[in-house]
């Protein structure tokens, strides 16, 4: 059976007051959008069509290849929107699963259920619903004395009697294909020049056709975007959702509330994280890490038995049993093997420091690749940038940089070389010699125990 998702994305959003369209807002440091493309997605594995109109060209160059677009212009309403993919899918799709872009919150696991029960419904259509004190603005599912749905009646035009009614219309259905295209065509226009896609139900009901409905129990689902406020619950929600799986898989969070772990981040068993860090984008971290307080790490990959204490990991690369912080920063291209150990107020970028290397604090590292073993005195920069090019230092495997070090580059420093205390080097280092004064120069060779 073919199913064929449609998403609606055409609202003007005006209540987000911005210029940015509504479902390209970020959640979790992702669009909105993109939420409710993987929940559909896990239902079908048709392109999901997304009906878009304000900001469409926006949208469409975010979707890119992901969806086939299709223009509500000018917007007339959920049934008008729908009817703008007729001429795509119409004879091309048994089922029609509809959701808005606006709710990212729904789960795949939720729609997959919707879909399930309209594949056993003998009747064109089953809705979601939920059972909830808070309406939110949602149309009421009316029931017959016998349970079954009756309509749907929008919140502006509901009876006190109605609005006394909990079991609310989440906004997600799925149709039988045949049947919908007919049926849009028949909505009636509504006091407000609208054709609504709630009036579905009702055309199916006075056909004696069976309407079912998927009650979801978790309140969190029906969170609509429509202002920023909704947008922060919406963000808590999600935050809430992402931490529980991790703590659900053995990583233990402090305080989850205070913790912003986006979706996609990968986290092993027994990793220990403290407040008010930030785990963000394509961000891997290994088993047996203590991640925080005050952390943030994007982009970047972290192993085994590491520690990363009050400190900023940019598109970097952490081996085993690596220990920074506080107040590291590695920026792209920062890696550091196994052992290394980087102390407060130091700055990596686009370097390695070998396994076991020290620095211990104060100090800059761009362009360089320093080998095993090496210690790097408090304050020691690499001058790489000559106000054209970026060069590169490269530093061997059991080296003493002192304290107070200027690296000026292109510069190559041999293995087991000491400099002094405030040397600038600005010529190339022997293998275990020291190397004193502005500007360096060798003073002795260096014995294997110096």
């Amino acid at each position: 059976m073919k199913i064929t998702p449609l998403l609606l994305a055409a609202g003007l959003g005006t209540r987000m007051k911005s210029q940015t369209p509504k479902v390209l807002h970020p959640l979790c440091g992702r669009p909105m959008l993109t939420y409710a493309l993987e929940a559909v997605k896990a239902v079908s594995s048709e392109k999901p069509v997304v009906v878009i109109g304000h900001g469409a060209e926006a949208v469409r160059e975010y979707l890119g290849e992901s969806a086939v677009c299709v223009l509500q212009n000018p917007p007339l309403g959920t049934g008008h929107a729908v009817l703008q993919a007729e001429f795509l899918l119409r004879g091309a799709s048994d089922l029609v699963l509809v959701a808005y872009a606006d709710m990212p919150l729904l789960r795949p696991e939720t729609l997959i259920r919707l879909v399930e029960t309209q594949q056993q419904n003998s009747g064109p259509v089953t809705i979601l619903t939920v059972v909830a004190d808070d309406p939110r603005g949602f149309g009421r599912v009316v029931r017959g004395a016998d349970g079954s749905v009756q309509a749907i009646v929008e919140e502006a035009a509901a009876s006190p009697e109605q609005l006394s009614i909990h079991e609310l219309n989440v906004g997600a259905y799925c149709f039988r294909s045949d049947w919908l295209w007919e049926a849009l065509h028949r909505i009636p226009v509504s006091k407000k020049g609208e054709y609504y896609l709630t009036d579905t139900v009702e055309l199916a009901v006075q056909a004696g056709l069976a309407v079912q409905a998927v009650v979801t129990e978790d309140q969190d689902e029906i969170i609509g975007v429509n202002t920023r406020i909704h947008l922060a619950e919406a963000e808590a929600a999600m935050r809430k959702r992402i931490n529980a799986a991790h703590m659900l898989a053995g990583v233990t969070i402090v305080n989850p509330a205070a913790t912003y772990i986006q979706p996609g981040v990968t986290i092993g068993r027994d990793t220990l994280i403290w407040p008010n860090t930030y785990l963000e984008g394509k961000t891997v971290i290994g088993e047996g890490c203590e991640i925080g307080p005050e952390t943030v790490v994007r982009d970047s990959t972290i192993g085994d038995h590491c520690k990363v204490f009050k400190s900023v990991a940019e598109s970097a690369w952490l081996e085993e049993e690596v220990d920074i912080g506080p107040f590291a920063h590695l920026r792209k291209g920062a890696r550091l093997c196994k052992g290394v150990h980087m102390g407060n107020f130091g700055e990596v970028k686009d370097s390695t420091l070998g396994p076991g290397t020290k620095m211990g604090h104060f100090s800059y590292i761009g362009n360089a690749t320093i080998g095993a073993n090496v210690n790097i005195g408090a304050g020691t920069i690499t001058c790489n940038y000559d106000g054209v090019n970026k060069n590169p230092t490269e530093i061997g495997e059991g080296t003493f940089i002192g304290s107070d070090t200027m690296l000026v580059a292109p510069l190559k420093i041999g293995k087991r070389a000491k400099t002094g205390a405030g040397a600038v080097v600005t010529k190339n280092v022997p293998d275990e010699t020291l190397v004193v004064g502005v500007p360096a120069r060798p003073i002795k060779k260096l014995s294997r125990d110096e």
